[in-house]
């Protein structure tokens, strides 16, 4: 077994990862960037080695700088992770060459399954039925187009490199070809470093499932049962679980044993995944999608139903033990379920949030796992994939493990950035969900009703107390002698706070009294006995009879407060910068999230109608198309392609004409 393993990766894989070694006696070695300096992988790792600047390209995407970490270090082994270099053949023939083992497959297996086209035509080749499309190598524009028309609408535009959804489009007329092929190479080229694109007939209704494989060097490939990836957004999983409520043991069997076959076509060993789309009403049908040669981001779901650590069995087999079991000794033992924490606000589409964590309460209990790299104090930037951690739940029975995954959830707080645990919860609830009855297209079709719920009751209220606890925890909730407005003989004056939630009004709130015998008046409502009790970051808050708990912290002029599965962060209006005034400016334009702007589609003067593209920003690896939000012309344009933006800052102004005379 290998003495030293540099974990080629950051976040909570690179967390994960660093455990088992720690298990195995094994030596760790973390490499970061800038931005991960004092992340809680490198804090974890037995050695921590700076690799670069914040951007992937020139730290983890750098070859050459992890294996000069590897060497610096001693390492007889890198393992990848998942994303950045994990299906990368270039690190992989590296390692080879400076005599370190690259725990992945062989690099024909990541040669041959790393081009969908190459992937496709080779599962095809040993039986393995595959989604009807276009394939051909080297497809320029036009034949991308004609190999749409071909097909027929709608079509999924695929980049043949990478996942994780990046780069895919669906198109669903002959007039969005234009715009959506030049995205789509435009964001996998960003992603992947190669735009090549293929066409896939799009199904609608579809449900994602894939079989997790497992390959030794002495010939044995066994598959691990099968995982449900089909509530997806933007082509991205959200929740994942295993079993597939979907299949019976005659069809998972019949697709385990395709996905075997399909290894078996490369020579498959390590850890790799298959992935099918299955028509929903026509289970025993399914097609090859493609075949991910590195670990899953949802392999933990697979490790709770099957008892198996897959990270330990990588690092065996990758070190040339045999595999220790066969396949007629894999047994699925109950159902796990798996949601991803992101930093983005579904509210506003979704889109990446940053800032520094300020509080952190992570969920534990029976059936409970948390994969996370967080800690109060984590940035969180736009170089990197927004997803923050992992909350899984396992049961002996589908609907107890939702059940806990769901209430998990309600005790998750992440306080300092904006995530969508709220929104997972009320996914968890959805009637179909619930009956397990899912499809990549369920989430789209829910739209608002999944976003669009306000934040809990006695908000503002809760808010206003910490706020006031905390500057005088055990006197008065609101002294008056340090209120110049409000104290008068008679009865205890109101302290007035304003406090704002993004995109809500500020609403008034009244305080007076002491923490034990308060009242609270929120608006125009009438007052309310209160009481506050206040424990490190836990706040106890009784309103008329009612006790709440919130997870609580205060940083910048903004309270953070966690209750009911919801995080909302509310400013104190006094203080706020009126930066989000500008985006009542007719015309203007601004930035959704902090990112980069990648390209400029109008010029200054341009006449645009409403609708028109004016530039694209980029986050987290996704794209953002700005348009103009009116008919005019574009009167100022104060950014250039490259440039990094923040939050709403004014980006662009489309100026209406004036009235004609007499109008």
């Amino acid at each position: 077994m290998f003495g030293t393993v540099l974990v080629a990766n950051r976040g909570e894989i690179a967390v994960r990862v660093i455990r088992t070694l720690r298990a195995m006696g094994i030596r760790s070695v973390a490499v970061h960037s800038d931005a991960d300096a004092g992340a809680l992988h490198t804090r974890l790792a037995d050695v921590a080695v700076p690799i670069g600047p914040a951007p992937a390209a020139q730290s983890y995407l750098s070859v050459d700088r992890v294996l000069d970490a590897a060497r610096r270090t001693g390492a007889e082994a890198v393992h990848p992770g998942y994303g950045f270099l994990s299906e990368n053949v270039d690190l992989a023939s590296a390692c080879a060459d400076a005599g370190i083992v690259f725990i992945g497959p062989p690099i024909a297996a990541i040669e041959a399954m790393g081009d969908k086209i190459r992937a496709k035509q080779t599962v095809a080749a040993a039986g393995v039925p595959v989604v009807p499309g276009r394939t051909e190598p080297g497809m320029d524009d036009d034949a991308v187009a004609r190999a749409a028309v071909a097909v027929g609408f709608p079509v999924l535009l695929k980049p043949s490199a990478g996942g994780g959804g990046k780069g895919m489009r669906v198109v669903r007329g002959p007039e969005e070809l234009t715009e959506q092929i030049a995205g789509a190479r435009r964001e996998a080229r960003g992603s992947f470093g190669d735009d090549t694109l293929l066409v896939e007939r799009y199904l609608a209704r579809s449900r994602h499932i894939e079989v997790q494989v497992f390959g030794d060097i002495h010939g044995t490939v066994v598959h691990l049962g099968e995982r449900e990836c089909s509530l997806q957004r933007r082509h991205q999983k959200v929740v994942e679980e295993a079993p597939s409520p979907l299949l019976s043991p005659a069809q998972r069997e019949a697709m385990g044993a395709a996905a075997v076959e399909a290894a078996r076509a490369v020579g498959y060993t390590g850890a790799g995944t298959v992935e099918f789309i299955v028509d929903a009403e026509r289970p025993e049908e399914f097609f090859f999608l493609e075949m991910n040669t590195r670990l899953q981001v949802e392999h933990p779901v697979t490790e709770c139903v099957t008892g198996l650590d897959l990270v330990e069995l990588q690092l065996r087999v990758a070190a040339g033990e045999p595999l220790p079991f066969g396949q007629d000794d894999v047994v699925l033992d109950g159902h796990a379920i798996e949601a991803r924490l992101y930093a983005e606000d579904p509210a506003r589409g979704f889109l990446p949030q940053t800032g520094t964590l300020v509080g952190l309460v992570e969920p534990a209990g029976p059936g409970i796992r948390v994969d996370s790299a967080l800690a109060v104090g984590t940035v969180v930037g736009t170089d990197y994939d927004p997803m923050l951690a992992k909350v899984i739940a396992w049961a002996p029975d589908r609907e107890t493990a939702r059940a806990r995954l769901a209430a998990a959830l309600g005790r998750t707080a992440v306080l300092g950035v904006a995530t969508n645990a709220a929104f997972l919860r009320d996914l968890l609830a959805d009637p179909d969900v619930v009956a397990g009855r899912l499809d990549t297209g369920l989430i789209e079709r829910r739209g608002e009703r999944l976003t669009s719920a306000g934040p809990p009751p006695d908000l503002h209220a809760a808010a206003a107390l910490a706020l006031l606890l905390e500057a005088e925890p055990d006197g008065p909730v609101a002294d008056p002698w340090d209120d110049p407005g409000g104290w008068r003989l008679g009865e205890p004056a109101w302290t007035v706070r304003r406090l704002q939630a993004p995109g809500g009004d500020p609403v008034t709130v009244r305080v007076r009294g002491r923490s034990g015998a308060a009242e609270v008046a929120v608006g125009d409502g009438d007052p309310r006995p209160a009481t506050a009790v206040r424990d490190g970051d836990q706040l106890h808050v009784t309103l008329g009879g009612v006790t709440t708990r919130w997870t609580v912290a205060h940083a910048d002029g903004t309270v953070w407060l966690a209750g009911g599965g919801h995080v909302t962060a509310l400013r104190e209006h006094e203080r706020s910068t009126g930066a989000a005034a500008a985006t009542a400016v007719d015309g203007a334009v601004t930035a959704p999230m902090p990112g980069t702007v990648t390209v400029l589609r109008a010029s200054l003067g341009d006449e645009v109608a409403a609708g028109t593209p004016l530039l694209v920003v980029e986050a987290m690896k996704m794209e953002h198309v700005l348009t103009a939000p009116l008919a005019g012309v574009v009167t100022e344009l104060p950014v250039t392609a490259g440039q990094s933006v923040r939050l709403d800052e004014r980006v662009a102004v489309v100026t209406p004409p004036a009235p004609a005379e007499g109008e």
